[in-house]
């Protein structure tokens, strides 16, 4: 969040950033300060009335002393006239701090200033592809991911919207598999870089979702855990994580680190649950944007002063996982009107999935899908946490700046080795750097069919 002095300091610039990341409807800055500006003038009033009435309770005393017996009654009832005012001064600035720090969390983070800026996707500017120089050969045509996982009898979606509901799928057998390898290449890939393995809690509680920008924005895209989204919650209550970015952040919630501690790298695997699931057809269609899905989330403690430089090379830490995979990609810095609520400055990473043409696509024809996301937050979920570092042991303590990137999430780099990695047999090659994972399979082949359905469709003698 930000601070009250910066936003009190400040107003233009806050006012600039949430128009650049189109909450201008959302959020009244003016609101804000008019908040802010009577809440310190009742402060004031109350520190005036407590001082007067400190005098009078002195002069109470010296009253009696003297005899002058109804010069210390005027003063008692004048004591607990000031008494009765400043109780009413202190409940309403009370009412005030309240409003105030929630009208604090709907303001957005301020872009750095290399943000390009701009409305939407389109305005995002690509910044390198890697992959294309030197491709696979591909058969023509390539069946999209969805088809050939179900001829494989790899992907189930029919079964697993049965069991829990659309947006949920079943992975089986070799895909299962698959997915499982990814999950450990992925994580030898970041320990080899330097990070700590974490292995979070599933259920978070509302502080935490706070402490990291879920709340209040995005409340109705979570799942809660025993009550309806549209309920008043408490801090204590829980949800299903969105991503390992909460748990993970919130460890340090309300704590003092060392600067010896910094940097902290941290990596954690989890499933994630949203409930969002975008727009119905081919764009999302299969195992695309799904209400289940699997990632490995990069979270980085640093000095402030080290934070830009750190996502640089966060960036690079998480291309290494399709760099090595092998999967053709592009890296794109997101313009303001794109990158988020929490974000100081962002880049997307997006692998080619090449069955489906999608416009705005490579001209190699496909489309391109979001694998991870590369964020430096600076100091403004520090501050919602309560996370703060030492910089030296006999100095103040000042909040550390928090980044985070997926290192990757797992459907849609799926999607992309079916695709990609698909022949024309129907098989699919395994990436060389999973093998190891698979017991040195090289190819997956598929599965027989399941059931009388299968009979009935004519897929099984």
């Amino acid at each position: 969040m930000l601070s009250r002095q910066f936003v009190r300091e400040h107003p233009d610039t806050v006012r600039e950033a949430v128009e650049v990341k189109g909450l201008a409807g959302e959020v009244d800055v003016d609101h804000v300060l008019a908040i802010d500006e009577e809440w310190r003038d009742l402060k004031a009033r109350g520190d005036d009335l407590r001082h007067e009435r400190n005098e009078i309770s002195e002069r109470i005393g010296e009253l009696k002393q003297a005899g002058k017996d109804a010069e210390a009654d005027a003063a008692i009832e004048r004591s607990q006239s000031l008494s009765d005012e400043l109780d009413e001064v202190e409940d309403r600035a009370d009412e005030l701090e309240a409003e105030l720090e929630a009208r604090l969390l709907e303001l957005p983070m301020i872009p750095h200033e290399s943000v390009p800026v701009g409305e939407d996707e389109a305005d995002n500017v690509e910044v390198r592809r890697w992959g294309f120089d030197a491709m696979r050969e591909l058969p023509d045509p390539i069946e999209p991911h969805y088809d050939l996982g179900e001829a494989l009898e790899i992907l189930d979606f029919e079964r697993g919207a049965k069991v829990t509901g659309g947006g949920f799928q079943f992975l089986k057998g070799d895909g299962a598999r698959l997915e499982y390898a990814l999950i450990q290449f992925m994580l030898d890939v970041h320990r080899e870089q330097g990070y700590a393995d974490v292995f979070p809690p599933i259920p978070v509680n509302s502080r935490s979702m706070q402490g990291t920008g879920q709340f209040p924005k995005f409340v109705e895209d979570a799942y809660r855990i025993g009550g309806d989204n549209d309920e008043p919650y408490d801090e204590d209550d829980l949800w299903l994580l969105p991503t390992a970015e909460v748990p993970v952040t919130n460890m340090y919630r309300d704590e003092i680190l060392l600067d010896e501690d910094l940097p902290i790298k941290h990596q954690a695997y989890s499933p994630n649950f949203r409930r969002e699931a975008g727009e119905h057809g081919t764009e999302t269609r299969g195992y695309v944007r799904v209400h289940q899905f699997n990632k490995v989330e990069l979270v980085n403690f640093v000095r402030p002063g080290e934070s830009y430089e750190r996502l640089e090379a966060l960036v690079d830490e998480a291309e290494e996982v399709l760099r090595k995979l092998g999967l053709p990609y592009r890296v794109l810095h997101m313009c303001t009107g794109d990158m988020g609520f929490t974000q100081a400055k962002k880049y997307d990473l997006e692998v080619w999935a090449p069955a489906d043409d999608m416009p705005e696509g490579p001209e190699e024809g496909g489309r391109w899908l979001e694998v991870s996301s590369a964020s430096n937050f600076e100091d403004f979920q520090a501050r919602r946490a309560g996370i703060r570092y030492r910089p030296e042991r006999h100095e103040a303590a000042e909040y550390v700046h928090t980044l985070n990137a997926s290192g990757v999430a797992l459907p849609r780099v799926m999607v992309a080795i079916m695709e990609y990695y698909q022949n024309d047999d129907g098989t699919i090659t395994v990436p060389e750097a999973l093998r190891p994972y698979l017991d040195g399979q090289e190819r997956i082949e598929g599965h027989e069919p399941v059931g009388e359905s299968a009979v009935g469709a004519g897929r099984r003698d």
